[in-house]
């Protein structure tokens, strides 16, 4: 696969190619050692698409976990814990887990356990390769890379994405760059408050 476009958000890529040049370099040998054709597996059912091939986002997820865990890119998880209130969350939300927890407790409120996960984490940089439906985009980005950043555990996130030439040939709901570089731009340039990578992708 190619990339066809990227976007930095709050010099997302700027930060890789000054500091993470190597990482920046992994993200697209994976993607080039994807071979899109062995994914087109999916026979649609789709009335619009009855009986053509399509891509499979669980073939092109699979090509994508498999090479990037080859290079050691692996999962990680942020705990953290909630409670009602706005004034206790907004007290807790720099505390570690531990300290979360026992402040919540200690003010008679009920500690609720949570926890972020990310795929594919290395060197404080995190990547989602999202072929889902759209809406697990604006999670990724409003959530999961958020969440990490302001953990403190990554200082920027990157978000695969295919093109809409590309997702006009797979299942229906599969998000696209396209779209969601819209979504990100409408927020206005300080809003999600990470630094990120959008990158579309094409076969």
């Amino acid at each position: 696969m190619k990339i066809a476009e990227t976007y930095s958000h709050l010099n997302g890529l700027e930060f890789l190619l000054v500091h993470k040049p190597t990482l920046w370099q992994e993200i697209q040998s994976v993607i080039a050692d994807v071979d899109a054709d062995s994914c087109r597996t999916k026979v649609s059912k789709e009335k619009t698409m009855s009986g053509r091939l399509l891509f499979s986002p669980i073939e092109m997820n699979a090509s994508f976990k498999r090479l990037l865990r080859g290079r050691s890119w692996d999962e990680s998880r942020v705990s953290y814990w909630v409670t009602r209130g706005e004034k206790l969350i907004r007290r807790t939300l720099a505390m570690s887990a531990e300290e979360q927890k026992r402040e919540i407790e200690s003010a008679g409120e009920t500690a609720i356990f949570s926890y972020n996960q990310t795929d594919f984490v290395k060197d404080r940089v995190a990547v989602e390769v999202q072929f889902g439906k759209y809406a697990f985009v604006a999670y990724d980005l409003f959530v999961k890379h958020l969440a990490f950043y302001v953990g403190d555990r990554i200082d920027v996130g990157v978000e695969i994405l295919p093109m809409k030439s590309l997702q006009s040939q797979m299942s229906s709901g599969v998000p696209y760059y396209e779209g969601e570089f819209y979504n990100v731009v409408r927020q206005g340039r300080g809003v999600p408050a990470v630094p990120l990578v959008l990158i579309g992708i094409a076969a």
